[in-house]
């Protein structure tokens, strides 16, 4: 198992951990955002790491920022199940109109999730 994927795990990890200790939730976005922008220097095209990126920042309300770390993902090519679900939910967030998201939203029973991806959290009363 090579570094970044070990690292992908224990970001993964980590970010399961957010809902356990939400007193703590600003800083372990903090440290994930961070870990995650240490792996994209290294790995710029690595879309696992563009994936949960955009799923943190979705998380946190940033939805332009999730959304421009998503398309970089989706045009480098992954087929991660996560990422299309995550590009949902951020158009969903944004208020965007069906259509603009519908193409995600038939592809993602196809797709097969990653397991060094994560799903953002879709609460849509929330927002």
């Amino acid at each position: 198992m090579n570094a970044i994927t070990k690292r992908l795990e224990n970001v993964k990890k980590l970010q399961a951990k957010r809902w356990e200790n939400e007193d703590h939730w600003d800083d372990i976005n903090d440290l994930l955002i961070k870990e995650l922008d240490e792996i994209l220097l290294l790995e710029p095209n690595n879309t696992s790491a563009l994936t949960n990126i955009g799923a943190i920042y979705s998380d946190m309300g940033e939805n332009e920022k999730a959304l421009d770390y998503l398309k970089m993902a989706l045009n480098l090519g992954s087929e991660d199940k996560n990422l299309f679900v995550n590009l949902t939910i951020v158009m969903i967030y944004m208020e965007k109109h069906q259509s603009e998201y519908l193409e995600y939203l038939e592809d993602v029973e196809e797709k097969v999730e990653n397991p060094l991806t994560f799903k953002a959290h879709f609460e849509p009363q929330s927002r």
